[in-house]
């Protein structure tokens, strides 16, 4: 199952790639970072060094998935939903 991370450099976000980057059943393609757009997830989450190869990316770069999962501070992801509602049939709001 190909999944992306929406909000993924904060604590939520972090601790949901940890658990999902070794999973076997799943591939994280894309985790965002506004602020951290470009650079590499392990600078922000050091205890991922030697499991991810990723970059973070923005919301605009996200690319189609089967699952969501959104992590952003409460309520922001209504604000997002018409701009993030089509990347994925299915979404989970972890807010």
């Amino acid at each position: 199952m190909k999944v992306s991370i929406v909000g993924a450099s904060g604590y939520g976000g972090g601790e949901l790639l940890r658990l999902l980057i070794d999973h076997p059943h799943v591939e994280v393609h894309q985790a965002t970072s506004e602020r951290n757009a470009g650079k590499p997830i392990t600078k922000v989450h050091p205890n991922l060094r030697k499991r991810t190869s990723l970059d973070f990316c923005t919301i605009k770069e996200l690319e189609r998935v089967d699952l969501l999962f959104v992590s952003l501070p409460h309520t922001q992801f209504m604000q997002r939903f018409n701009e993030l509602s089509g990347l994925a049939e299915k979404i989970v709001d972890l807010s």
